[in-house]
């Protein structure tokens, strides 16, 4: 169980969570041997990253429909580069733990925990953050509907929420609120605005689908 939960949020390019903490712990573990003098074994899978990994990386990501060259740090997070790479600061670090959600993105639609993804593994990937959700000026559905129901207080959360809410209404989450609550599991809310949330995702649920309804149609007259 715990394997396939790490490959639905970190499997990119041969990356998942656990290969993503043995490398950043075994990064310390080293540091701190080296500086006692105490010899150093490599893993093998920090063997697994390619050469010259000690330095920067070149990466292509697609954000918000923008083709980004990045140079990173091969350790660096998805979570770091959008913020301080790139400063979309929408999405927020929390736990950095990969428990919290408020650091959701989508990438090729899938709800993705950015603070434990390597951003090397989603280099070539479709990246969307709470900033590419809105269109022309026009709030996504999923967006306008957290307003109306307010679906927040503090609003530290929310971005993560939201993108996620837009992910599992893509998934085909069913409607009702339990399953909308199991759906949204990953999101926590200190302030505890849960039922305005499951309120919202179920208002924009069939805008969503009219939405998806009359792009399928355009694109089948074409």
């Amino acid at each position: 169980m715990a394997d396939e939960h790490d490959e639905r949020f970190c499997g990119f390019h041969g990356f998942n969570r656990r290969q993503f903490l043995e490398v950043s712990l075994g990064g310390l573990a080293a540091a701190r041997l080296a500086a006692a003098g105490i010899p150093v074994v490599r893993s093998p899978v920090a063997d697994a990253i390619p050469a010259g990994a000690a330095g920067s990386l070149p990466v292509v990501l697609r954000v918000n429909g923008a083709e980004r060259r990045l140079s990173v740090d091969p350790r660096t997070t998805l979570l770091e580069a959008m913020r301080y790479e790139l400063g979309l600061t929408g999405t927020k670090e929390g736990c950095d733990h990969g428990q919290c959600g408020a650091c959701t993105v989508l990438i090729g639609g899938r709800r993705v925990l950015s603070c434990m993804t390597l951003t090397v593994a989603a280099g070539g990937q479709a990246v969307t953050t709470i900033e590419g959700l809105a269109k022309d000026g026009e709030l996504h559905p999923v967006q306008a509907a957290f307003l109306a129901r307010d679906g927040f207080q503090c609003g530290y959360c929310t971005p993560g929420q939201i993108v996620s809410a837009v992910g599992l209404l893509a998934e085909g989450c069913p409607g009702d609120a339990g399953a909308i609550r199991e759906c949204m599991s990953g999101n926590i809310c200190r302030c505890g605005a849960y039922p305005n949330i499951v309120a919202a995702i179920q208002d924009a649920r069939s805008k969503v689908a009219a939405i998806q309804d009359a792009r399928n149609k355009t694109q089948g007259s074409r």
